[in-house]
């Protein structure tokens, strides 16, 4: 299967209100040579504000942010041809899962898109990171890398790139970041051929779960407080594995356990135990290409390189044999979860935020191409078939932004004055308003200007320009 190893560059850290402002992608097949590429710019979403930091980071200027040749709207349509035309291959990019992959989805259901176009089947998904993180736990000599103040190995993608030798000098921009991710997996694959038809292998959900319902000793690969490691870990019986709520995440039992004190023990005894450190039961998320290899790669390394083989695989056993023992595990797993429901915020959920609180039906998504197909005039009226009245606010802002003329006036007006209500909001906002990157703009510059950084200074100087501009159109809204 073909690699699609892309990257994206946004307005800000949130994946719900944040947008992506330049993608750009490399797909290889399996030896890593290259068969297509693309990268695209687009301008800011009008009626959004960008974090100033987001913007110095990724190299971005207001001219980049405003005078491209793709609006937002168009430059999503061009990422979802180019997906589909890519089509079947697995999607990976650098520490994707948690972000790039997170807020595409939500761009796209914003867009009134297929959301999941990069993860459903045929297509699969992976985390570049994830990868190198389980390959330096295999073998550290691996790849070169940088070392931190808390004596942690760093896997940020331009360090870890330029430890071997790549040229990073356009690290930060969307081609040039999927073109470093796509050098060191093809370092990965090279030195550890082996293990890297293992680390695919958990690129989708369902051949993740055909893995762990085999009940063997596996080795876990997790990274945490700046270490990657490796765990023996046994899943529990095939039938109370997987968590009672939360779809996809699977458990198993780390084998550094003493098994046989955890049998016997009441509901509550066993939530206890799960607060304890370190934790005798793994959580695999097998939607979210876990790394999993063989049971050989968890015996060479401590603790379990010091245990008897023969404990080992007796505990193994005891896990997988004993139903009530795995069936208690969930029924603690689903107390817990209750009691963090019951605990949550009791904010209101914006339609931005909403993806996941319910998703978009059968009916609705079959209407999305006849709905990008039409005239603009034609959209609004088309809005009338959604259910889904989220999708109806979307395909009325997207209309805003992009055909404001067909609107009706009192409609135009409506969704101005919500726009603006949200910008020039002085509260703190779960979005970036533009009081917040007048704040944010102040404190950089006092940063830069103790740090004498011209360039940068110059930058925030175009951006509270900007943000002035964008206040003024909106504050008689």
């Amino acid at each position: 299967m073909n690699l699609a190893i892309w990257d994206i560059e946004s307005s800000g850290a949130s994946t719900d209100w944040s947008s992506i402002i330049e993608i750009g992608g490399v797909l290889v097949d399996q030896n890593f040579k290259e068969i297509d590429r693309f990268n695209l710019r687009c301008s800011l979403p009008d009626g959004e504000i960008f974090q100033a930091m987001a913007l110095i980071v990724n190299r971005t200027s207001i001219k980049q942010l405003t005078k491209t040749n793709l609006s937002h709207y168009q430059m999503l349509g061009e990422v979802e041809k180019i997906f589909k035309k890519w089509s079947p291959a697995i999607f990976l990019g650098w520490s994707s899962i948690g972000f790039d992959e997170e807020l595409i989805r939500k761009e796209f259901f914003k867009g009134l898109r297929y959301p999941y176009i990069s993860s459903a089947a045929p297509n699969k998904r992976h985390d570049g990171i994830n990868i190198a993180r389980a390959a330096y736990a295999v073998d550290s000599s691996i790849l070169q890398t940088e070392i931190n103040e808390k004596n942690n190995v760093v896997f940020k993608l331009e360090s870890l790139a330029r430890m071997q030798g790549l040229d990073t000098s356009d690290a930060h921009s969307a081609i040039a970041d999927a073109e470093l991710t796509t050098k060191i997996l093809s370092i990965v694959k090279k030195k550890q051929k082996n293990t890297w038809e293992s680390f695919l292998k958990t690129a989708n959900k369902s051949d993740t779960e055909t893995i762990i319902k085999k009940g063997e000793i596996i080795t876990l690969n997790e990274y945490y407080y700046g270490k990657s490691r490796l765990h023996l870990v046994v899943p529990l019986h095939p039938k109370y594995c997987v968590h009672p709520i939360y779809n996809g995440w699977y458990y198993s039992v780390d084998l550094r356990t003493d098994v046989e004190s955890l049998l016997n023990l009441s509901i509550n005894e066993l939530k206890n135990e799960m607060k304890k450190s370190p934790k005798f039961l793994r959580t695999i998320r097998a939607n979210k290409a876990p790394i999993i290899i063989g049971s050989e790669f968890g015996m060479k390394v401590e603790p379990y390189n010091n245990m008897d083989l023969n404990l080992l695989k007796n505990r193994a056993n005891l896990v997988q044999k004993d139903e009530k023992f795995s069936q208690n595990i969930l029924t603690a797993l689903r107390e817990v979860a209750e009691e963090k429901e019951q605990s949550k915020s009791q904010e209101d959920i914006y339609a931005e935020e909403s993806i996941y609180t319910k998703f978009t039906s059968n009916k609705d998504t079959a209407l999305f191409p006849a709905w990008h197909a039409a005239s603009w005039k034609d959209k609004l009226n088309l809005l009338d078939k959604f259910d889904d009245e989220r999708l109806v606010g979307f395909g009325k802002k997207i209309i805003y932004q992009e055909a404001p003329e067909t609107l009706p006036a009192d409609m135009f007006k409506k969704i101005k004055r919500e726009i603006a209500k949200r910008l020039l909001s002085e509260r703190k906002e779960r979005w970036w308003t533009i009081p917040t990157l007048f704040t944010e703009i102040d404190t950089l510059r006092e940063k830069y200007t103790n740090e004498n950084d011209n360039e940068k200074l110059k930058l925030l100087d175009e951006f509270n320009d900007y943000a002035m501009v964008i206040q003024k159109k909106y504050e008689n809204a």
